[in-house]
């Protein structure tokens, strides 16, 4: 798979570098979040959302213009349901998202391989989910893996990992 890196995001960072200059900031187990994007290195503010098997808050988000920001959902990391497919990936990627963290499942691998956007997810399954069965929340605070995510942190996704941030910490 052919990664690039999406033109509306340019910020220059290692991880790696974020973690020995940054004591505070937080780190998502390795093991957690697996990567399917066309992208590897993303990096943005992120726009919180919580859901459970019920995609309705992201199908409305990725329409909007993401300006540079990292969707990250809390999906309780269910496995019984995709909360992002090929067609959603493209929208949030021709609207400006830099990209998708996903404590849930995704679906249609090729498509998201394909398109020039960052996703980490939980894995892959093939079942969408089912609309409006549950309610979901925009913004606010999520938790994924035990680090704690507020609206508006910064997150760093590499191949070496993910880091999330109170302020943004990379070189200007």
């Amino acid at each position: 798979m052919t990664t690039t890196t999406a033109p509306t995001n340019t910020i220059e960072f290692a991880t790696s570098d974020l973690c020995d200059q940054n004591d505070s900031v937080g780190v998502l187990l390795p093991n957690l979040l697996q990567d399917f994007g066309g992208t590897t290195k993303f990096a943005g503010p992120a726009l919180t959302v919580k859901v459970f098997e019920d995609n309705a808050p992201i199908r409305d988000l990725v329409v909007t213009p993401g300006e540079g920001r990292v969707l990250v959902v809390d999906g309780a990391g269910s496995t019984r349901a995709s909360l992002l497919g090929g067609n959603l990936a493209k929208r949030a990627a021709d609207n400006g998202w830099a990209g998708l963290v996903i404590h849930g499942c995704v679906r249609d691998i090729a498509e998201l391989s394909a398109t020039p956007i960052g996703i980490r997810a939980v894995g892959l399954f093939p079942r969408k989910t089912e609309r409006n069965l549950h309610s979901g929340r925009i913004g606010g605070t999520i938790k994924i893996g035990g680090i704690t995510i507020n609206e508006g942190d910064w997150v760093y996704a590499d191949a070496d990992g993910i880091v999330i941030s109170a302020t943004p910490v990379h070189a200007s």
